[in-house]
């Protein structure tokens, strides 16, 4: 090879690494605000559309989302439902798609977690004071019995080719367990109906994950279940191309002659969780069948959510207290997806 063509093939190769080094890398991109009660941060690569015309279409999605699910907006389509299902026992209710997706989520998963979710579970959530309404002192026993009457998901059914529900009795419908998490995932689907392929979703905590940064993949972190301001990790993960979900005692709850109450109500008994799991993380495809499997493994408690997430091949994470700290296990699915090994 002679020397001119040795002196070429070095001045284009020096200009191509000049080239691939000036070469701009994709620009992280960010919206967030407030919804459900709670924040939203979105975050996303690629794509021709600008931060605020994606504010402005997830700010209009969720208010829509709102305007379906939300149990603190009076004109809801869940709180109409909820008023008047004193005189829609026995006939078919046409209800929106949102709505029937998510019911379908909830009632799948309290199938397979043997009623540990429940959405009927509404008018017990009230009772203990975490609804919209006010709370008065704590509830007798009585109260509590009598309210559990009325909950159970088998007093509910679904008709999802004609997006029709039928109640067999009088029901209040709480979706707090699942509606974050399927709102996760359908501004996902947003997102990605506007070519953006690359993102992470968060509201209230749970998240949506979907491609990877230019520099790698997207990592979040399980939060640390303390009382302290701020937050703190207790792990740091990366999911790939998959939602997580982490439900905990820690922050929504209240105290009354030196017992503390949950904002987590177990159907089962009409009471709030009094049990060592402090948080659960699930790790699924879809938000939605996180959010609700995290609460159900929430309300189970160690034990029986182990067993749960073992025999549904859940990858889940647990926080468990143990004595002034905690300590940490994980179910079979989760050391396969992350290289670990259980506690």
């Amino acid at each position: 090879m002679n020397k001119h063509l040795l002196a070429v093939i070095a001045v284009l190769v020096s200009t191509f690494l000049v080239a691939s080094c000036s070469e701009p890398q994709p620009e992280l991109r960010r919206i967030s605000g407030f919804t459900m009660g709670s924040q939203y941060h979105i975050s996303w690569f690629g794509g021709e559309a600008t931060p605020t015309e994606v504010h402005e279409q997830v700010e209009d999605r969720l208010a829509h989302l709102i305007a379906v699910f939300s149990t603190y907006e009076r004109n809801s389509e869940l709180s109409r439902l909820n008023e008047t299902s004193e005189t829609l026992v026995g006939k078919a209710v046409n209800v929106s798609p949102e709505l029937m997706s998510v019911l379908q989520d909830a009632s799948y998963i309290n199938r397979y977690s043997m009623g540990r979710l429940d959405v009927t579970v509404g008018p017990l959530v009230n009772l203990w004071g975490f609804g919209p309404e006010e709370r008065e002192g704590l509830p007798s026993q009585a109260e509590v019995d009598q309210l559990l009457d009325n909950v159970g998901m088998d007093k509910l059914s679904l008709d999802k080719e004609k997006n029709e529900i039928k109640m067999s009795a009088p029901l209040y419908i709480d979706l707090s367990a699942v509606a974050k998490g399927w709102a996760v995932d359908d501004i996902g689907l947003l997102l990605e109906a506007m070519e953006i392929n690359d993102y992470l979703v968060e509201i209230g905590g749970e998240v949506r994950i979907r491609g990877a940064k230019p520099s790698g993949d997207w990592r979040i972190a399980i939060e640390r279940p303390v009382m302290e301001v701020g937050h703190s990790a207790q792990k740091i993960i990366a999911p790939g191309d998959n939602a997580v979900a982490t439900s905990g005692d820690y922050r929504n709850y209240f105290e009354e002659n030196g017992q503390r109450y949950s904002h987590t109500i177990d159907p089962l008994t009409g009471y709030p969780i009094r049990h060592g799991l402090a948080s659960v993380s699930v790790i699924l495809p879809t938000c939605s069948l996180a959010d609700a499997w995290a609460t159900a493994l929430n309300v189970a408690g160690p034990e029986a959510a182990m067993a749960l997430a073992e025999a549904n091949d859940l990858p889940a994470y647990f926080i468990i207290r143990d004595g002034d700290g905690f300590k940490e296990a994980s179910s079979s699915a989760f050391n396969r997806m992350f290289g670990t090994t259980g506690h």
